[in-house]
């Protein structure tokens, strides 16, 4: 028996029905003087279950540890993301999605990445498709992820610009959810997938998996009026 693939997302929860899936969750909110841990809530934006649920439909044996960061106002913060990555190492997860990013470079976040990677954890991160970077998708050993229309439900591309690493299909079953976020969340299912038949692989070998099998190189080219 294949030993369980643990995926870390760290977002804002996970819908009812995928709890079945969820073997680990903690909720981090910011307080006046720092942060509090609790048990997870509903799920207030609908943002992680449709991260998880791409995750999922490309990877069905995956379960999942869900740092829940984000209030009802989609608002979250370097501290709590950092400590949610902190959190999902020690629960021994395989890759940690984040489908998020911030505007600023913060000391706490990059070293909470840097352990990580040096763990062996594969983290993958939202990077907008035009204008400025953002962290943690902008930090090195980082995957930065995208959203490519070209690419069908099992297709990712390789991007290798500026930007973005890697993209993939930005179409999911929840209404009101796509763009970079969803991207990424295609993404690490792709991987996912690939470690739940390859457990051994490193994250060297995982990238070199999906260049090779990327069924675009180079980015999207738009063409308007």
């Amino acid at each position: 028996m294949k030993p369980e693939l643990r995926i870390g997302v760290v977002d804002s929860g996970h819908s009812a029905a995928q709890r079945v899936q969820v073997v680990a969750g903690r909720r981090f909110s910011l307080l006046e003087d720092g942060l509090a841990e609790s048990d997870l809530r509903d799920d207030p934006l609908g943002h992680g279950s449709a991260v998880i649920e791409a995750i999922g439909r490309r990877a069905p044996a995956a379960v999942f540890c869900v740092a829940q960061v984000f209030d009802q106002r989609g608002v979250t913060s370097a501290l709590q993301i950092a400590t949610a990555i902190d959190w999902l190492v020690t629960q021994d997860v395989r890759q940690i999605n984040l489908s998020l990013g911030l505007r600023q470079d913060r000391s706490l976040l990059r070293e909470a990445c840097a352990t990580a990677v040096a763990r062996g954890v594969l983290l993958c991160a939202s990077s907008p498709a035009q204008g400025a970077g953002v962290y943690p998708a902008n930090y090195p050993q980082v995957l930065r992820v995208t959203g490519d229309a070209r690419c069908a439900e099992n297709e990712w591309s390789w991007l290798n610009s500026a930007q973005a690493d890697f993209a993939a299909c930005v179409h999911g079953t929840y209404p009101g959810q796509s763009g970079a976020s969803l991207g990424c969340a295609a993404l690490s299912g792709h991987i996912a997938g690939f470690l739940v038949a390859h457990p051994e692989a490193s994250n060297q070998h995982v990238i070199e998996w999906l260049r090779d099998h990327a069924r675009y190189r180079g980015p999207e080219r738009r063409f308007g009026p």
